[in-house]
């Protein structure tokens, strides 16, 4: 493709040695890969080393704080933020390589959100993209699961997470605009690995309640639970998705319950 894209692309990572070549693979285009690797045991290093000099070794202890990390080490203007079972799809790498070689023209078509916006140029400091998740070999269309918007190009210093271990939200001040390719993301390799990272995403949730002083009721949780289910299954049609439809509606649901019952379990010890 000639000249590489000045882009810092930034992959998290912990014991991927599977899945890191397909990620890396599919930005090689870009001028800058930075690897920040979570003490891994594996050969995700070893893999990593073929394809960037800039790999990092840093335990992560809080999320968010470990990204901030991560996205600091950035060279360029430019970072598209991703995980090692991620990858860029082809259609993505192009609308990338516009936005950040193209500047004004690209990013104010992307950030308009309406034609009667033409006075109102604006440059953008993120742009969303939709990821197209995976169980397995099945790409999960319903349930809320596509597009599922997800901010992870933006410029440097413009942007950061919020600094908790649990679901870290990003902030930033400006427009953001959104991008059509896709960001292929292979979620889950089947039923057993979705239902496994319930435990430790449950009690990181527990965890994130009883530091921030969140009080929760049986009650609350019963209701969060039924909504969750009653949502991705069918306001949001995930029934369309057959067996996998089911399992994501239920494990959205099962969530809410088992990190209720996680909080519960901490408060009464902490009671004793």
């Amino acid at each position: 493709m000639g000249d590489k894209t000045p882009l810092s692309v930034v992959i998290i990572v912990k014991n991927e040695e599977k899945r890191i070549a397909d990620c890396l693979e599919s930005v090689t285009w870009a001028d800058e890969i930075i690897v920040v690797d979570d003490m891994s045991s594996d050969k995700t290093v070893e893999i990593a080393r073929r394809y960037t000099d800039k790999v990092f070794q840093r335990k992560m202890e809080i999320e968010g704080i470990h990204r901030n990390y991560a996205y600091s080490l950035a060279g360029n203007e430019w970072v598209l933020s991703l995980d090692a079972d991620e990858k860029v799809s082809p259609g993505l790498r192009d609308e990338i390589i516009k936005v950040v070689t193209q500047g004004t023209d690209a990013e104010v078509s992307a950030c308009r959100r309406d034609s009667s916006q033409k006075d109102e140029i604006r440059h953008c400091v993120v742009f969303a993209i939709p990821l197209r998740n995976y169980i397995g070999d099945y790409w999960v269309r319903w349930g809320g699961w596509y597009p599922a918007y997800k901010d992870r190009l933006f410029r440097k210093g413009r942007f950061r997470y919020e600094e908790v271990d649990v679901h870290p939200r990003p902030i930033y001040e400006g427009r953001c605009g959104r991008l059509k390719g896709e960001i292929i993301h292979y979620s889950y390799e089947d039923f057993g690995e979705l239902v496994d990272s319930l435990n430790g995403q449950t009690s990181k949730e527990a965890q994130k309640w009883a530091m921030t002083g969140r009080k929760m009721s049986l009650a609350k949780a019963l209701w969060r639970a039924a909504d969750r289910f009653i949502r991705s299954f069918i306001s949001k049609k995930g029934y369309k998705d057959g067996v996998v439809g089911l399992m994501v509606a239920w494990n959205s649901g099962l969530y809410q319950i088992l990190s209720y019952a996680k909080y519960w379990e901490s408060d009464a010890k902490s009671k004793a």
